[in-house]
């Protein structure tokens, strides 16, 4: 009896043990994550980040060639080639035309762990985020107004947020709201101080809106018979300005004036942050915020609800919202910024510029033939300390009586920039962009040395 005892507590001993051993071996493998289906899509995107391309190009995921099984292909800077950019094209000219701000490039690969986005293959199917029903990350609006509030450049209280696919499609939903009034005037007006971005009239004229008109200057239709008081005007106002990069402040005012202010330049990178922006309408962008351009991301901080409906309403019939993905991929980003307080990306991309700036002035001080307009350093808030303005791009004069087409010495040179006279200004100047790759710089100093060295050693001036 003794022994059948014994044996039957042996039993539930043992069975006891199995049990447990069960329910640990269970919990460990509900808790423990096995990254399986991550695998190779890491693996794909540091074979593509592995590839160097002699440091004048870059290898992507998406690359040509790689559904065929070959290795993501390098794509090489301007004026470089072969399979793996090596080789320095001679006789190409210097590109500085686009504002792609790829100057920022080198810190994100600096920052690759923290910035990088994995995704499953069943993110955010909807056409809704679930919680509210909306196209608006809950979550990324909130990282924007926190982003907003670290920097000072912005004040976000009592203001809604709305996405866009970049700010150009913000500049259209802007100008849309605002222009959808009771006024008994049959058309809007649109304006913008000289120079202004081209892509303001550009857009107008593409449209063709039957009850909006681009007048061009501010400053002309103030003064201009026109400016009744009665006429329903939109003026734009970017600040810092492109292509110049001054600060700026409405020219009009007025219960008929309704303004839409630019702030997509207005980061701590590109000039100093005197004051929080106030304003009713305010627009910003990934682009220049991070430097990428290519998740065509922008947001708008709107003070009237009934503008605010308008440009959402604007939205959601012409894109659906602004893509899941690219939400996705802003709201890492910008954890990174919000993350160390701005710290890396914002010191970086300052002392890049300043570094870009102090060359160009250099070179074009030792020329009577070329100037720059001067901008007056001011206080930054955000770096605590007085600083100089570091813009995105140059806005050159030509000086010489007989350089009446600014643009096209400049091209003559081997220099690609972007004529004055598409942002309502004179033949005589020209935009030169600064916020490009290394590679574009130097060989934008490369010409312009050579340009500057021609009008030193003029026999005229000897």
């Amino acid at each position: 009896m003794m022994k059948m005892k014994m044996l039957l507590v042996a039993a539930s001993i043992i069975l006891n043990l199995v049990l447990i051993i069960h329910i640990l071996y269970n919990n460990s493998t509900t808790t423990t994550w096995n990254p399986s289906w991550t695998n190779r899509a890491a693996e794909e995107a540091e074979d593509a980040a592995s590839v160097s391309c002699s440091g004048h190009g870059r290898a992507y995921i998406d690359g040509l060639g790689v559904l065929d099984g070959n290795k993501p292909p390098c794509e090489c800077n301007n004026c470089y080639t072969g399979d793996y950019c090596s080789f320095l094209l001679p006789d190409c000219h210097a590109d500085a035309n686009s504002g792609d701000p790829l100057f920022l490039e080198p810190f994100w690969m600096q920052t690759a762990e923290g910035s990088a986005v994995v995704e499953s293959g069943w993110h955010r199917m909807s056409y809704h985020f679930h919680e509210d029903g909306s196209h608006v990350s809950a979550e990324l609006e909130k990282i924007i107004r926190k982003l907003h509030n670290l920097v000072g450049n912005a004040v976000t209280g009592n203001r809604y947020v709305i996405f866009g696919t970049g700010a150009t499609q913000l500049i259209a939903a802007s100008v849309h709201a605002l222009s959808q009034t009771n006024s008994s005037s049959p058309t809007t007006r649109l304006v913008s101080a000289i120079p202004y971005y081209n892509a303001y009239k550009e857009q107008t004229d593409f449209f063709n809106y039957a009850n909006l008109k681009f007048e061009g200057d501010a400053s002309a239709w103030k003064k201009s018979e026109h400016n009744d008081n009665l006429t329903q005007v939109i003026e734009i106002v970017t600040s810092p300005n492109n292509p110049d990069g001054k600060l700026k402040r409405a020219v009009l005012e007025g219960s008929n004036v309704k303004t839409i202010h630019d702030y997509a330049y207005y980061w701590p990178h590109f000039s100093p942050i005197t004051h929080p922006a106030d304003e009713d309408l305010s627009l910003f962008s990934l682009t220049k915020t991070t430097g990428h351009a290519g998740s065509r991301f922008g947001w708008a901080l709107v003070k009237d609800e009934a503008v605010y409906e308008r440009m959402k309403r604007y939205l959601t019939l012409s894109s659906m919202g602004v893509s899941r993905d690219t939400q996705l991929r802003a709201l890492q980003l910008l954890k990174v910024l919000v993350g160390d307080g701005g710290e890396g990306v914002f010191h970086f991309g300052y002392e890049t510029l300043k570094k870009r700036w102090e060359m160009l002035n250099k070179i074009l001080s030792m020329s009577t033939r070329f100037s720059l307009e001067t901008i007056e350093p001011d206080y930054c808030n955000y770096f605590k300390k007085r600083r100089d303005f570091t813009p995105s791009y140059a806005w050159v004069k030509c000086e010489r009586l007989e350089d009446t087409n600014c643009y096209e010495i400049f091209r003559a040179a081997k220099i690609k920039g972007r004529e004055g006279k598409v942002f309502g200004s004179e033949e005589r100047f020209v935009r030169l962009s600064l916020i490009r790759t290394q590679d574009d710089f130097d060989q934008l100093i490369d010409m312009l040395k050579k340009l500057v060295s021609q009008d030193i050693v003029r026999p005229d001036s000897i």
